[in-house]
């Protein structure tokens, strides 16, 4: 990127939606990980929507610029199964699921790729404990303006997406004690965590060039924020979400982030503003949200006050009424609505089959068949 070369931000007229799916490769007798992306790769390389990822054992599925979240079902599910049924022809399971809870770091080849590469002589040891996968959703926005007052404003519902989608309570083959240990190792890379709130999309613009200028990154690319604008797709980016299995849930994430996304649209556009909420309330809320997912106790404003995460989220999508009127996502925002009140978590789910029959097998069984259905 030119250090003095303007970003053109190719915004969208409506909030159109893109999911990014990373899933792992595993053996089917073991259901250890397995270097089994490239041969998958290879079978689809006339398949744009399959893409190579950091790890020799994460391929990535993306949809086709989408309209609404039916669209984003009826995209995915021919792409999953079309998947699926190639990687248990050669002997392989693709799992959606964030963090392997058994198979090891150490024991993983990173893609051969240059920029995989290089990354991995930049960075080293926190690059190479990135055995994660996750979900990212794209949301359309008219501008670059526009993209900005969406991230910022979009920093406080960090928690509630982390906690509706955390999945990963293992590492290794021991419990971290965590809701979402994915997103832990996510935030030991540069570029990543909470994105910088910023004025406008000329400080955006500016921070882009300078960190470029300093070495800090090569592209724009290398910016991890958990929120981010993505200037070429012209949308908001959300980066937060532990990969789960439940295809229909993943819609329902998906149409929750563009409900929120519009909402914020439209107070840009009203020249309106939510309630300040402080910049370390909202890094103690992330925290609380990656360490008790579904039953953390969220702080509401800067005096300390706090409410469940449950409650906080209720009270969220019910004010996000117009906005789920005018998308279509009645269905989307009951069923959330259903998880919530019922507190019905992944990693609880995990933890509950791991405490039956003390192996990781049944875990991982109960991945592969949810991401079937």
């Amino acid at each position: 990127m030119s250090k003095n070369l303007n970003i053109k931000f190719n915004g969208s007229s409506s909030p159109t939606l893109g999911v990014e799916l990373e899933l792992f490769t595993a053996c089917k007798d073991t259901l250890a990980l397995t270097h089994g992306a490239p041969q998958v790769l290879n079978h689809f390389k006339d398949n744009f929507f399959f893409k190579e990822e950091l790890l020799q054992c994460i391929v990535e599925i993306t949809t086709d610029v989408c309209n609404n979240v039916d669209e984003i079902y009826d995209d995915l599910r021919p792409k999953l199964d079309m998947a699926i049924e190639y990687a248990n022809s050669v002997n392989m399971e693709l799992l959606s699921i964030p963090i392997h809870p058994f198979s090891k770091v150490s024991e993983q080849k990173v893609s051969d790729n240059d920029r995989y590469l290089d990354f991995l002589s930049r960075m080293q040891w926190p690059l190479r404990r990135l055995l994660i996968t996750g979900i990212h959703v794209h949301v359309g926005v008219e501008t670059g303006e526009m993209a900005i007052a969406v991230v910022n404003g979009l920093r406080r519902y960090i928690p509630f997406l982390i906690a509706l989608s955390s999945n990963s309570p293992f590492f290794e083959g021991e419990v971290t004690g965590l809701a979402s240990t994915r997103t832990k190792i996510f935030e030991g890379l540069p570029n990543t965590g909470i994105p910088v709130k910023l004025t406008n999309y000329s400080e955006f613009q500016k921070l882009m060039r300078t960190l470029v200028s300093a070495n800090s990154i090569e592209s724009i690319r290398e910016i991890w924020w958990d929120i981010r604008p993505h200037p070429g797709y012209g949308t908001v980016e959300v980066r937060v979400c532990d990969s789960i299995p439940d295809l229909i849930n993943i819609k329902d994430l998906t149409a929750l982030i563009q409900a929120l996304v519009v909402g914020l649209c439209n107070h840009y556009e009203n020249g309106t503003q939510l309630s300040y909420l402080d910049s370390w309330v909202i890094h103690e809320n992330k925290w609380r949200a990656t360490r008790y997912g579904m039953d953390a106790d969220l702080i509401v404003n800067e005096d300390g006050k706090q409410q469940s995460i449950t409650d906080t989220m209720k009270d969220t999508i019910l004010k996000l009424e117009p906005e789920v009127n005018q998308l279509n996502l009645g269905e989307s925002m009951d069923r959330l609505l259903s998880r919530i009140s019922n507190r019905d978590s992944y990693y609880e789910n995990q933890l509950s089959l791991y405490e039956n029959d003390n192996t990781f097998r049944s875990i991982l069984k109960d991945n592969i068949e949810r991401l079937k259905k």
